[in-house]
């Protein structure tokens, strides 16, 4: 069956349906479009300090020029950097790209277990890390090939007198940072200082390099390192911004950064598309501190804000939200994860502006399908296939699914990864012959070409026959006030292979099993009623908010 476009139909009239690859041979190149254009623009916030285009520019030049002067590190060598949002990330990444070198992005809540992994298997030769997370460094690094460790406080861009007191506080008073002892170890600032002693040579990167190893979370087995080429997160840096930017103020926007640079959403969504519309990313370091962040947000006249699910319920319902001023905001995006009616429509109601979805993964840079920017409502769906990009539907045989079918959800475009890092037979089982991607999601397109995802295969339910998908019952249980989360997955039962059981987080303290069941009676069919219902405190979550379905299949207790 050939590929239909319905899709096309639908894009918005602003929007071309393809996008210009070759405009742009590297993300350095669009690094030093917007410093030219931008120089003395804002281009990155974090408690308090500001630092604009012109100063990430002589900033990350100094440290590029460390890693080719002082370190001597050659093209295609592997940096990891392990910290969340603040001002060193950005000064970091991009002097790594600058000396032509590959940036591993390291999830700085790593056991020494996962962290020793992914240094071995990406083979890198130096990291920066934040002086919290040292003593994980401290563990792992003579198993590995890393030759010089780079070290740094949370408050060392911040100046004097306010950086001293902010590392003061953390190590001292909030206990944060656990000694740590690293011989040989360097401190950025000064790594900054030698850089200054070397002149950079021209480094030109090809559009077929490697800019990013991006782990995969590592959720069905051992962590892969997806290699994103500079052509890759160009592309998708181009496509998103084509979709998203009809509207936006060149060298005006403000995005609220809360989820970390490190993953894959939050680097090219804000940190690439916005750097080159010239916005400000105003990073947040710890959005989990929910007071405090509502507290950040009540500071800025923001324009734009991404996230997960999680964050945007959690936002919801702390105190103060309400109180925020969202006049400047146009718009919000959701990916990462699915996002819940209840909390869309609820941040519709609080905020006046649409929540609209978002659908991609690691392996695609990440954006595949966003739904258009002028959506009056959530509609449920993934959205639309970018510019430049397909996608389809497959059955397990890889014929290609007609309008309305559930079946594999597949991409292919021009963000599609080079593949798994030395891994050619996984890259093999994930990308065919054709050059089409297997996101492992179980969606079907509907007559105008939206696509929806319907769930990840490993998480489908099978009871009686019957193909139950949690996200349909988290929706419906999230539609109860009582309920401020939910998660459902599958659970051995003799009599139908498996049944559903649900995980609440309550907002009602009051809220019991049977008005959960009955809830489900009135909104769901028989087979997809939950057999089994568990309150916890929290739910198990990944470091950027991510539900972790597999912790909560333990065997169910009654209730």
């Amino acid at each position: 069956m050939s590929l239909e476009r319905p899709w096309l139909a639908q894009y918005p009239a602003s929007v071309s349906p393809t996008i210009d690859v070759e405009e742009f041979p590297s993300i350095v190149s669009v690094l030093e479009n917007a410093i030219e254009k931008y120089r003395d623009r804002p281009a990155f916030a974090n408690l308090g300090k500001v630092l604009t285009y012109g100063e990430v520019d002589r900033l990350s030049r100094q440290f590029a020029a460390y890693l080719l002067g002082e370190l001597k590190l050659k093209k295609g060598d592997r940096v990891a950097i392990m910290m969340p949002n603040c001002l060193q990330y950005p000064i970091a990444t991009f002097g790594v790209l600058r000396a032509g070198l590959t940036v591993v992005n390291v999830n700085p809540m790593y056991t020494a277990r996962e962290l020793k992994h992914q240094l071995v298997d990406s083979g890198a030769s130096a990291i920066l890390v934040l002086d919290n997370f040292g003593t994980t460094v401290q563990e792992v690094v003579a198993d590995t090939q890393i030759k010089q460790v780079i070290t740094t406080g949370l408050g060392d861009m911040l100046g004097f007198p306010k950086g001293s007191i902010v590392n003061f506080v953390l190590k001292h008073v909030k206990k944060m940072v656990p000694d740590y002892d690293i011989p040989g170890a360097i401190r950025f600032r000064d790594a900054l200082t030698l850089g200054q002693m070397h002149a950079l040579p021209d480094v030109q990167s090809a559009p077929e390099d490697v800019a990013f190893l991006q782990y995969t979370g590592g959720t069905t087995g051992v962590a892969k390192g997806a290699m994103l080429t500079h052509r890759n997160m160009v592309a998708n840096m181009q496509q998103a911004a084509a979709w998203v930017g009809t509207n936006v103020k060149l060298g005006e926007e403000i995005i609220v950064t809360a989820l970390p640079l490190y993953h894959i959403f939050a680097l090219t969504a804000n940190g690439l598309v916005f750097m080159k519309f010239g916005g400000l990313n105003y990073l947040i370091t710890n959005p989990r501190d929910m007071p405090g962040f509502v507290k950040e947000l009540k500071k800025i006249p923001f324009t734009a804000i991404t996230g997960v699910n999680t964050l945007f319920n959690g936002l919801l319902n702390t105190p103060g939200f309400d109180e925020v001023d969202f006049s400047h905001l146009h718009l919000t995006l959701g990916g990462g994860m699915a996002v819940q009616r209840a909390v869309a429509e609820r941040w519709k109601q609080v905020t006046g502006v649409t929540l609209v979805e978002a659908y991609g993964l690691t392996e695609t840079s990440p954006a595949a399908c966003i739904n258009p920017m002028d959506l009056p409502d959530y509609n449920g769906a993934i959205g639309l296939p970018i510019p430049s990009t397909d996608a389809c539907v497959k059955d397990e045989d890889g014929r290609m699914l007609p309008v309305g079918e559930v079946g594999e959800l597949c991409i292919k475009g021009p963000q599609v990864m080079k593949g798994y890092w030395n891994r050619p037979e996984e890259t093999a089982n994930v990308i065919d012959n054709e050059g089409w991607l297997h996101t492992g999601d179980m969606a079907r397109m509907d007559e105008q070409g939206f696509f929806y995802i319907v769930d990840r295969k490993k998480d489908m339910i099978l009871v009686s026959g019957f193909n139950v998908y949690p996200n349909e019952i988290e929706d419906v249980i999230a539609m109860m006030p009582g309920v401020l989360e939910v998660a459902a997955v599958g659970v051995p039962d003799e009599k139908s292979g498996e049944a559903v059981k649900v995980v609440i987080v309550k907002k009602d303290p009051a809220l019991t099993a049977d008005q959960v069941r009955a809830h489900a009676r009135e909104n769901l069919t028989g087979y997809k009623h939950p057999k089994f219902v568990e309150f916890r405190t929290e739910l198990p979550k990944t470091n950027v908010g991510k539900i972790l379905r597999r912790e909560l299949r333990d065997p169910p207790a009654a209730g």
